[in-house]
């Protein structure tokens, strides 16, 4: 069974076009599949359909085979969906530990949340486990986003959705980065990695989808995907 699933997904904003344009996918557990293209090939909109905060205008999503295509965002996180946007996604003014607790503080019914999934998660990421008093605004860019992988975690999720997670970090923390995302996927959760930095995404990817005008216009191995003309692919045209 697929831990991630799209068929035949269509979304877009308000009245205007679609943007996700018929994209269908099945992501197999504890694998990380990057997906990659041009600047406006709908990346971003394809994960934020799939955490629920674009609606939906056909197709469907799934958990683990559970349809969650019509639930909220937050019953998607209770479904085992969890989401780490590019940007704002910690509380500045908080401490790592009260975002932590923040992270959890509304979920119910979403089995392996609590203190023992807490020490797993502040083991993963020991460049914040330690640092729990320290508000997140004096984080390091880095350790930022450890402590929003950390915070997404908590929740026990099946599949975690990253969108471009190394967008402004330093080339040394890049690298930080993707070890992290390496990490994630070692406890068991299936990653789908939205990523403008192909080099870095294929290195720790298992597969890659190439998106050209909000459809799919390649999926392949990512050592296949590395030996290809990426830019002849991301300016191709979808039939």
């Amino acid at each position: 069974m697929a831990a991630l699933s799209a068929t035949d997904l269509r979304a877009g904003y308000g009245r205007g076009d679609d943007i996700v344009r018929g994209i269908s996918l099945d992501q197999a557990p504890e694998t990380i599949l990057a997906v990659i293209g041009p600047n406006g090939s709908g990346k971003s909109s394809l994960v934020k359909t799939l955490a629920g905060l674009l609606d939906i205008r056909a197709g469907r999503v799934a958990v683990t085979g559970r349809d969650v295509t019509r639930e909220t965002p937050a019953k998607r996180v209770a479904a085992g969906l969890a989401y780490v946007p590019q940007e704002a996604n910690v509380f500045p003014n908080l401490t790592i530990g009260e975002n932590l607790k923040l992270a959890t503080e509304f979920l119910r019914g979403r089995a392996g949340v609590g203190p023992e999934q807490r020490e797993r998660v502040l083991g993963l990421f020991p460049e914040i486990g330690a640092r729990l008093k320290t508000r997140a605004g004096d984080l390091s860019g880095g350790q930022r986003q450890m402590l929003a992988f950390a915070s997404a975690l908590l929740a026990n999720p099946e599949a975690l959705l990253l969108d471009e997670p190394s967008a402004g970090l330093s080339p040394k923390i890049v690298g930080q980065t993707m070890e992290a995302i390496v990490r994630v996927r070692e406890t068991g959760v299936t990653v789908l990695l939205v990523e403008q930095n192909v080099a870095a995404a294929l290195d720790v990817a298992d597969e890659a989808v190439v998106l050209v005008a909000g459809q799919v216009s390649l999926r392949a191995s990512a050592s296949d995907m590395k030996a290809a003309d990426l830019g002849a692919l991301f300016f191709a045209k979808v039939a």
